[in-house]
């Protein structure tokens, strides 16, 4: 029974690819005449793009199923995304589901949408991810509001660290064609976007399964494209920043001087049980490397305190070593058992009690490091991407090293670079400076 539909509703949870994902499922219904209304409008379909890279995301999103039904029970609901890829079995029981779809055959849910029969049940389109070998052509045009473009430029991931699921939902490594993302950027361009963002599951495995190309070459003809004047990336591991990896960044203005460099512990022992594939040194032997190319280089990372078996002594080692290295800010994770992971079966968990209280204390740390690093730029002149004025009439951008910076000024300034004295910290990673 097919039915015409025109209000859309999406739901995202995760992360930045997932973001990217849903941008391109919007476009493709917007394309066939669909109308894009908030979540919690009355909608003819909604799409929860679920994650799984918690219990807790499993449990939101099958919470939005159920908030879905309830804003119109009539409604066609789909479950596409990770937790969809990994746990079908257990959403096709949850009350309101209709379509489950997985991280595959995106690119046709307007027609999996427009042919589903309600009459038939639950419609489950899953099919098993680890055999995939080709990147779904997903794509974005355009971004509503937004000044800063990411782009997917690979799917996958074969490191199996111990406490992730990601391998499993989202299946092995498959890389984007270069002449897709070039074209890709290239619209971005023409449609005013300045500043992209190369995104995917594990960037830097970019070009494994492709041949004579790499993430080196594809950031190379991004930064060949008129109109993007700033190049980043997303969440890369440091065995990535090779000596020839650095130089060649050098040598291309467009990129950023703001690394994600994923980390996950500062402790040796840990970092080997949870199967990372790199030492502590070696990561910091990476952010030395970028150092003598960006001597104002932002680095980020991400760290999990409380795995199994991380004592006191190993959890201070951590923020040793963050100090040690100078990053300019942790994203702090309490670690959580994630269901089919190898980590969640090891003895030795810690008691949330636990988890929590080194959570804040390393969020501390990380506050301390970003203030500090703010600091060491007061007085100096730096270019600003300007994005949005807040509602105390202040307009927020970015410097290239990823500082957010407010302006107070009537002027509009959405999507200029204007250079900006840095004058103080205001707390939460921002600064506040004035227009030269």
């Amino acid at each position: 029974m097919k039915k015409n539909l025109k209000k859309i509703a999406f739901a995202t949870l995760g992360c930045k690819v997932n973001l990217y994902d849903t941008e391109a499922m919007k476009e493709l219904f917007a394309d066939r005449g669909y109308e894009i209304v908030d979540f919690d409008d009355k909608a003819d379909v909604y799409i929860i793009n679920t994650c799984t890279v918690t219990n807790i995301g499993d449990k939101k999103s099958r919470q939005m199923i159920r908030r879905a039904k309830r804003a119109n029970p009539e409604a066609t609901v789909v479950a596409t995304g990770c937790y969809a890829q990994v746990a079908s079995d257990i959403i096709a029981d949850v009350e309101g589901i209709n379509i489950i779809l997985g991280t595959k055959d995106r690119s046709k849910i307007v027609d999996i949408v427009e042919n589903y029969d309600s009459m038939a049940g639950v419609l489950n389109a899953v099919s098993d991810i680890r055999r995939e070998r080709v990147f779904e052509p997903l794509q974005i045009d355009r971004l509503k509001d937004r000044t800063r473009a990411f782009v997917k430029i690979q799917e996958g991931c074969d490191r199996y660290c111990s406490y992730c699921i990601i391998p499993y939902a989202r299946g092995p490594v498959r890389s984007r064609l270069p002449e897709q993302v070039t074209d890709e950027v290239r619209r971005l361009a023409k449609n005013g976007f300045r500043e992209v963002v190369l995104t995917g599951i594990h960037v830097a495995s970019y070009g494994k399964d492709l041949k004579n190309t790499d993430l080196i070459d594809i950031v190379r003809q991004v930064n060949e494209i008129d109109g993007i004047e700033r190049i980043r990336f997303s969440s890369m591991e440091p065995l990535a920043v090779t000596d020839k990896f650095v130089e060649e960044m050098g040598k291309m203005p467009k990129v950023c001087d703001h690394f994600p460099l994923s980390l996950q512990s500062g402790c040796d022992k840990t970092l080997k049980a949870m199967n990372r594939r790199y030492t502590s040194d070696e990561y910091a032997e990476a952010v030395e490397r970028l150092r003598k190319i960006y001597p104002d280089l932002a680095v980020t990372t991400d760290i999990i305190v409380g795995f199994p078996n991380e004592t006191e002594e190993d959890f201070v080692q951590s923020i040793e070593f963050a100090k040690r290295v100078g990053l300019s800010k942790i994203h702090v994770f309490p670690y959580s058992a994630k269901t089919g992971t190898p980590a969640a079966k090891m003895s030795g968990q810690i008691p949330p009690d636990v988890k929590n209280d080194r959570a804040s204390r390393l969020i501390e740390v990380s506050n301390e490091l970003n203030k500090k690093f703010v600091e060491k730029f007061y007085g100096r002149e730096m270019p600003v991407l300007f994005e949005i004025r807040n509602k105390d009439g202040y307009y927020e951008g970015h410097t290239t090293n990823y500082i957010k910076v407010l302006v107070k000024t009537d002027e509009e300034l959405k999507n200029e670079i204007k250079n900006v004295v840095i004058e103080k910290y205001c707390g939460d990673e921002t600064a506040e400076g004035r227009l030269i």
